[in-house]
Order: C-alpha cells, then structure tokens, then sequence
C-alpha cells in the first residue's frame, strides 16, 4: 500500500473532469514538469543560437554550426535530396530527447524518456510522421496495397511488424535510459550518509564521470540512435523499401 500511496501522490487525474475514470486520463506531474522544463531549456537555448549565428565569428558560434552540420550528416546519410521538413522533423526529435535525456545532470530533475508513457509518445509520433510521409509521396492505394506484399495472406504480418517498430524504438529509448537512472540512482544511495566514500567520489572525480557518463555520454547515444532509426523510417518512407 505504501508504494502505491507513494506512486499517487506523484499522478494527477483528470477523472474530476471526466466522468469515466480511467487510467489513461492520469498523468505523472514530474514527468510532466520535467518535459515542459526540457522543452524550456531548449527553447532558450535555440533562441540564443538563433542569435548568436548571426554575430561576429566566435568559438560559441562555431560550437553552433558543428551541431548543424552533425544533424546533417545524419540526414544526408538516409536521404538523397533535401527537404527542409523532414529536417526540422529528425532536428527536433534528436534535440528534445537528448535534452530529456540530460535534463537530470540539473539538481532536482529527472529523465522523462524513464517514463514509458513518454518513450511510447515519442515512438507512436515518428511512427504516424513516417505513415503520412509514406501516403503524402507514394498515394493512399499503394500505401494500402504494401501491406499486402508479397502476397494477401501476409497482411497481418506487415501490419505487426509495423505496429511492433513503435514498441521495438520505444522500449530501446525507454529501456537504456530507465537503467542507467537506476545505476546512478544506487550509486547516490551507497554512498550517501558515508562522509568518507562520499570524499572519495568527490576527490576521485567518480560522481562527475559517472554524471558525465549517464547524463550526458549515454543521452547523447540514446537520442543519436533513436534518431538514426527515425530518420531509415522516413527515408525508407520516401524512397520505397525497394529503393
């Protein structure tokens, strides 16, 4: 009971203004106030690069434009033309997860990519980005006709293993970064209340390299490799599997 006591008091409902109470319409507030606090930090820091670009060459400046020309070569990589959407698309996933995943180097803060509700959202939208890319360039009757391939009876294989993409991408997100939470999360917990390992990790630097190391090493990977199956997806989506 105490554990779901301590599991309701972090949710919010919305069954006060819905009638029909259901799991569905419940919210974690730290996760909720993790992302909206991400998505601040990224918006201010986006605004900031906006205008840094356009000033006098600096080292922050070009710091600037090596991220840029990264996220490029991430899309050149899958796309053979470009296209300023499916740019901004792929930029701002690879941006918001890593901020989401780097956000508990911040006292007080929490991942919330170790909320599955979040990795399944961020799954489930790069999954319907690439199924209206798919219809927008190839037509609603060959989209529907692909499901069908190579012969009628394997539509509902086709229709699993693109459902099953959401839950591959997701729980890969999910997974990896929930671990390392909890490794950093056991390491805090075994040191804390020892004042001399707790001297130890701080002389050592073993607290920084292993924030450094989940916060920012294992966020970065998490958020490249999401991105790079996003960016097959759509490309994949583009140009045809057959391409």
């Amino acid at each position: 009971m105490q554990g779901l006591e301590f599991i309701d008091s972090h949710t919010w409902s919305l069954s006060s203004f819905i009638p029909a109470a259901h799991p569905f319409f419940t919210f974690n507030i730290y996760t909720l106030l993790n992302t909206w606090f991400a998505m601040g930090i990224l918006t201010t820091l986006l605004i900031l690069a906006r205008l840094m670009v356009f000033k006098t060459p600096s080292l922050l400046r070009h710091a600037i434009i090596m991220v840029v020309r990264f996220l490029l070569d991430i899309y050149n990589q899958a796309f053979t033309t470009y296209s300023t959407t499916h740019f901004t698309f792929i930029t701002t996933v690879f941006l918001f997860i890593f901020f989401c995943n780097s956000i508990s180097l911040i006292p007080w803060t929490e991942e919330p990519t170790t909320d599955l509700n979040t990795a399944l959202s961020l799954g489930l939208v790069c999954f319907l980005y690439a199924q209206a890319v798919a219809i927008k360039y190839h037509g609603i009757k060959e989209y529907i006709q692909g499901y069908f391939q190579p012969f009628f009876v394997f539509f509902p294989l086709n229709v699993v293993s693109k459902l099953a993409s959401i839950i591959s991408i997701s729980f890969r997100l999910f997974g990896n970064i929930f671990g390392g939470a909890i490794i950093a999360k056991l390491y805090t917990s075994a040191i804390s209340g020892i004042i001399l390992l707790e001297l130890f990790g701080i002389v050592s630097t073993v607290n920084f390299i292993i924030a450094l190391f989940f916060g920012l090493f294992e966020g970065f990977l998490q958020a490249f490799v999401f991105t790079m199956l996003t960016t097959t997806t759509i490309a994949l989506a583009v140009q045809g599997e057959n391409h």
